[in-house]
């Protein structure tokens, strides 16, 4: 057997049993153990590790435990020093695309307002997600930190928030969304693009009163539900400028 120091830094804690919060601690180790296996047998999801220091160096999950190795642990930060050391797993060129699991409904709805690529269907089973985020590189959004451990999964974000705004602002904040979104461009039933259209070629899915007083119409590429400039297109345009304004504090001055 082999005994390390562990140290977990800020909401990485949240996973640990209460006596190894916020501390340095030791613990017994299998001989030869991956210091990926240690982190996950101690309830840290791999998805949520950006560093890993051995001895004040970074190693990678597979870096295999010796005796007395001090490991400091840290989460994704939501900014890094331009000399700041790499994080542990890179997250894929380009815009991010998810998948979210059968209880996170609202925020896969929410992430599409803002104009994200996210899958979800409430009957999805966590064999569907793994195997879906596995094929097409999408990260997997959960509270499910055991979904998050399977091996397969290569990108995952555990969320700490319970309420849907939070969820959002949370998931903003990890992946630098807010420069990102392309408001109101995908349809918040099935994930499909919006397309433009003209009132003519939608007259017969309208309602009349619509019809009558709408200039401006867009389909939806997957599914042909038809959108348009609506109250409720006033009050998701509010709401995408509270969030937005919500993001400004946690943004560093230049």
């Amino acid at each position: 057997m082999t005994r390390a120091w562990f140290r977990f830094y800020a909401e990485l804690n949240r996973f640990l049993a209460p006596s190894q919060r916020q501390c340095g601690f030791e613990w017994l180790c299998s001989q030869d153990a991956s210091v990926k296996h240690m982190v996950e047998a101690l309830g840290v999801p791999h998805t949520e590790v950006a560093l890993i220091l051995v001895n004040g160096q970074p190693v990678d999950f597979s870096y295999r435990l010796r005796e007395q190795d001090r490991v400091s642990v840290y989460p994704y930060f939501s900014c890094l020093k331009a000399d700041a050391q790499p994080p542990v797993s890179l997250q894929p060129p380009g815009p991010p695309c998810f998948i979210a699991d059968a209880h996170l409904g609202r925020l896969a709805r929410d992430l599409r307002m803002l104009g994200f690529d996210v899958l979800y269907r409430n009957d999805f089973s966590d064999a569907d997600i793994v195997s879906i985020a596995v094929q097409e590189q999408r990260i997997v959004l959960t509270r499910d930190r055991d979904l998050l451990m399977r091996k397969p999964v290569a990108r995952g974000c555990y969320l700490h928030a319970i309420a849907s705004d939070s969820q959002l602002l949370e998931v903003m904040a990890r992946y630098r969304l807010a420069e990102r979104i392309m408001p109101l461009s995908r349809c918040l039933k099935c994930n499909g693009l919006l397309e433009p259209v003209s009132r003519q070629a939608v007259a017969g899915d309208l309602p009349e009163h619509s019809g009558a007083c709408q200039q401006h119409f867009r389909r939806c590429s997957g599914c042909g539900k038809v959108y348009w400039e609506g109250a409720h297109v006033t009050r998701m345009r509010k709401r995408i400028a509270a969030l937005l304004a919500a993001m400004r504090p946690a943004i560093p001055a230049p």
